[in-house]
């Protein structure tokens, strides 16, 4: 055991580029993981990094361990989530990773019903909105809003999600109701934008007479963080494009109202992602079906009757 997971932590240094992250990653030491390392290299005889004080990169030697290791691994995955299968007794730990607000929302909520119902399934989540990459992450489980790029990755269509632009009684006061898309860029408003590195939408996407129509729009305030827009906006300081299931309930209690409703954003889809690889793993066949029933009846049930 303890050489496979020397094996575990090399994948983990070399995908990542870090001693210090893949110790994160493991929920180990720095020095554990520098000591694993060191195990791994003198069994093999061999050097698997060139360590500096500023950088750590595979030598030719770990280059060639890397796909053999991987290999190793995925197999060992695999031939655990075969036991699982004929015991029916799924363990282990599922790595999740979801946006703040659907993980918040509809999925944080859950983990322990699921936990309770598989004990021996422990549950990982992380949650940001900032893209994450499943493979170099280590993930097993990804939840996503929005547009996909072509991926090997394999998606499961969970819920359709329409969104709005709104804002606050008292900013619309002040600055009036956009009639559409294109007021929106007047410098009398201030639109609050979702933004962090690599993020793909730097535009609304409205839908007008003429098809759908992307506006730059701008403001005073930025954030990574989903939820921080929603309070500037409850605080009156912009308009906000957002997915109906995170402002329904201000919408029905009036600190939200809609805002250039002749040209509305497009609708997107919360979709789950998975390694091909890990399609077999019961575990992770479990947490997603497990997870996807529920996240989509509480989804329908906080957006109705708005």
């Amino acid at each position: 055991m303890a050489y496979v997971n020397n094996i575990k932590m090399f994948v983990r240094v070399y995908e990542l580029g870090s001693m210090s992250a893949a110790a994160r990653d493991q929920r180990t030491s720095p020095a554990v993981a520098s000591s694993r390392i060191s195990e791994l290299e003198k069994h093999l005889d061999v050097r698997l990094f060139n360590r500096t004080t500023r950088a750590l990169q595979p030598t030719e030697a770990g280059k060639i361990f890397y796909d053999g290791a991987h290999t190793i691994l995925a197999a060992i995955t695999q031939a655990e989530a075969a036991i699982s299968n004929a015991t029916k007794n799924p363990r282990g730990t599922v790595f999740v990773a979801a946006p703040l607000g659907v993980g918040r929302r509809f999925i944080a909520p859950f983990v322990p019903e699921f936990q309770a119902q598989y004990p021996q399934i422990d549950v990982r989540l992380r949650l940001s909105d900032r893209l994450v990459d499943i493979t170099s992450e280590g993930l097993d489980v990804a939840f996503h809003m929005g547009p996909l790029e072509d991926s090997s990755l394999k998606m499961q269509r969970i819920s359709d999600c329409p969104r709005l632009l709104c804002a606050a009684p008292d900013y619309v006061k002040r600055h009036g109701n956009p009639a559409d898309g294109a007021a929106l860029l007047d410098e009398n408003h201030a639109c609050l934008n979702l933004r962090f590195p690599g993020a793909p939408e730097f535009r609304w996407a409205l839908q007008t007479s003429d098809g759908v129509k992307q506006f730059d729009v701008t403001g005073p305030f930025e954030s990574d963080d989903g939820d921080v827009l929603t309070n500037w906006a409850l605080d009156g300081h912009g308009i906000i494009l957002k997915p109906l299931f995170e402002v329904a309930e201000h919408l029905r209690s009036g600190a939200l109202i809609p805002v250039a409703t002749s040209t509305p954003p497009l609708p997107t889809q919360l979709v789950c992602l998975t390694p091909p690889h890990k399609l077999k793993d019961p575990k992770v066949q479990l947490f997603i079906e497990f997870i996807a029933s529920r996240c989509k009846a509480e989804m329908a049930r906080q957006i109705g009757g708005v």
